[in-house]
């Protein structure tokens, strides 16, 4: 193991020390009024900032509780939807429901597109809804398709077209500043060839 110095002079490998058991009764004391002006401590803020909470979004405590509630509500319907439905059912708007679909879909490809050539804040989002929506697809195009070579067509689909498609985009999700920087690299090299 290598050490290396900072120009403070303090070695990269350092540690920074815990606190002690005495750090959570210390306070600092206003000398006017005899008042603590912070929370007793090691590091306050540095207390505030944990590591769990980086990334930590602040909802409001009815924003889970409403969805803890949908979920648990959801048994209850998916049970008797499985026991009320037909396992056929033949509709009048087939066709507009899968063409908007896949609008919506191709619109998701294009919007998703752009926030990656273009660098947004957008990318993680919409990545997001394209994958979950080539999920959807891949899912629906499999249980509506007719036995034979239709079920077999629409696999084929899911697994080489749908699916890897929607791997890429949970790969933007999950590390889209890795995706950013190889598109930026890899245009860098284009515009220079």
């Amino acid at each position: 193991m290598s050490t290396r110095s900072a120009i403070s002079g303090v070695s990269a490998d350092t540690r920074p020390t815990t606190p002690t058991s005495a750090a959570a009764q210390a306070s600092s004391l206003s000398a006017l009024t005899g008042r603590s002006v912070t929370r007793p401590g090691y590091n306050v803020h540095m207390q505030e900032l944990r590591a769990d909470d980086a990334a930590r979004i602040p909802l409001p405590r009815w924003m889970t509780v409403l969805l803890a509630v949908v979920a648990v509500g959801l048994i209850p319907w998916i049970l008797y939807l499985t026991f009320t439905l037909p396992s056929r059912h033949v509709t009048l708007h087939y066709d507009v429901a899968w063409v908007g679909f896949d609008i919506a879909l191709t619109t998701s490809f294009a919007a998703t597109a752009r926030a990656a050539f273009r660098g947004s804040q957008w990318l993680v989002p919409l990545a997001a809804v394209t994958g979950t929506m080539l999920c959807c697809d891949a899912w629906f195009d499999v249980v509506t398709s007719q036995g034979g070579g239709e079920m077999w067509e629409a696999i084929a689909e899911a697994a080489l077209a749908e699916l890897p498609l929607a791997a890429v985009c949970a790969f933007i999700v999950y590390d889209a500043e890795t995706f950013l920087a190889a598109t930026a690299n890899r245009f860098r090299r284009t515009e220079t060839s």
